[in-house]
């Protein structure tokens, strides 16, 4: 079988898209090599590449479809389609190829979250109209729906009225670099190259209001005269990340909130921009901090999970679905009950120890066999 992907995500995207994308293709071609993978990629990647037996990444050919490759990515890709003799075509963030139904080629579509429906309010109005049409269009048309947790799977049935039977729930896994223990020379290698404390908690994310990277901030300082340990940020943002970085100024947090992305020594780090030396920050971490109020699934959760790093996460969305029994559980609303956490995971090592023996068991269900397999399933039933 010949299997097709929308590819951009997994060439040009360091987040969440970008990782499902690049983990996903790369489970599939090593667990069942008998197929052939075709990633269609619209313009060619200094990040990210993805090589190796039965491989292949396919840009557009022609003046036209280079100038105009979101319009190749978006529709013109289907005579590529024909030409490479693609039998699936795998949609990995949201959309499909616009007419592909027309053309005899199976179809399958991943979609994360519908958070620009529950929240248009956090979105450009004009965004938020196009990722309708795009998403609704993808889940009309395509042969079969995945949905990464049954919180979106949930959404899709309410916002799109689109058939329970049509959608099924597929967990996401991670890189395996993660579930790899780093040895301590390269821990403390990656923590003074960057500048990182002895100890710290973390947060892992786009600098976004949903992210709720604020409370974090507020919870530091609640707990400013019982724990002295920093919190390192790893994400950008814009808006949002000003009204946080103006808090932590007027509370005097300075020296307590690391904004590690926006050193230059990360900027310009291609093994940070890669998120190679994630695993040894994660490891060298006290306890990842993710107290979202919403989420597709949540993608920290299981790097930490697998690093054997304690999480505290938040008790809605799919938040409990990507954590299981491993994470400690909080209100986001509530800046208290993050800063409960830290100073327990910190003073009680027991707990904490805990917490990643638990953690570490209920991640081998996100392991990257399931995961493929899970997902190939779908290939075979189309």
């Amino acid at each position: 079988m010949n299997i097709g992907f929308d590819a951009k995500r997994a060439f040009h995207n360091g987040t969440g898209l970008g990782h499902y994308s690049r983990t996903l293709i790369r489970s599939l071609a090593d667990y069942f090599p008998e197929h052939e993978y075709f990633l269609f990629n619209p313009k060619a990647s200094d990040t990210f590449t993805l090589a190796g037996p039965h491989l292949h990444e396919i840009q557009p050919s022609g003046l036209i479809n280079r100038l105009f490759s979101s319009a190749w990515r978006s529709s013109w890709v289907i005579k590529d389609l024909k030409k490479w003799k693609i039998d699936c075509y795998h949609g990995l963030s949201h959309e499909i190829p616009v007419g592909i139904q027309d053309t005899g080629i199976k179809s399958v579509v991943t979609i994360h979250d519908l958070i620009h429906e529950r929240h248009p309010e956090q979105y450009n109005p004009i965004d938020v109209k196009i990722y309708s049409k795009k998403f609704r269009y993808a889940c009309a048309h395509a042969d079969k729906v995945i949905a990464i947790s049954e919180q979106t799977k949930r959404d899709i049935m309410d916002f799109y009225g689109t058939s329970g039977d049509k959608i099924s729930v597929c967990y996401q896994s991670c890189n395996p670099a993660f579930a790899t223990v780093v040895p301590e020379e390269e821990k403390h290698r990656v923590k003074k190259q960057y500048g990182l404390p002895d100890q710290f908690f973390l947060y892992v994310g786009s600098l976004i209001e949903r992210k709720n990277l604020l409370n974090i901030c507020k919870a530091l300082f609640l707990l400013r005269n019982d724990l002295q340990i920093p919190l390192v940020v790893i994400g950008d943002g814009s808006t949002y990340k000003q009204q946080v970085k103006d808090f932590v100024k007027q509370q005097g947090l300075e020296h307590k909130v690391i904004f590690l992305s926006e050193q230059e020594k990360a900027r310009s780090s291609s093994e940070f921009r890669s998120a190679a030396v994630f695993p040894a920050i994660y490891q060298s971490a006290i306890a990842m901090i993710y107290p979202s109020f919403f989420e597709g699934f949540g993608i920290p959760v299981l790097e930490a999970l697998w690093s054997r790093l304690p999480v505290i996460t938040s008790n809605v969305s799919c938040l409990p679905e990507a954590g299981g029994p491993g994470a400690h559980y909080v209100d986001p609303a509530k800046a208290d009950e993050i800063a409960a956490a830290m100073l327990k995971i910190k003073s009680e090592p027991e707990y904490a120890a805990s917490l990643r023996e638990k953690g570490w068991l209920y991640a081998q269900g996100f392991s990257q066999l399931k995961c493929a397999a899970a997902v190939y399933e779908i290939y075979k039933t189309i």
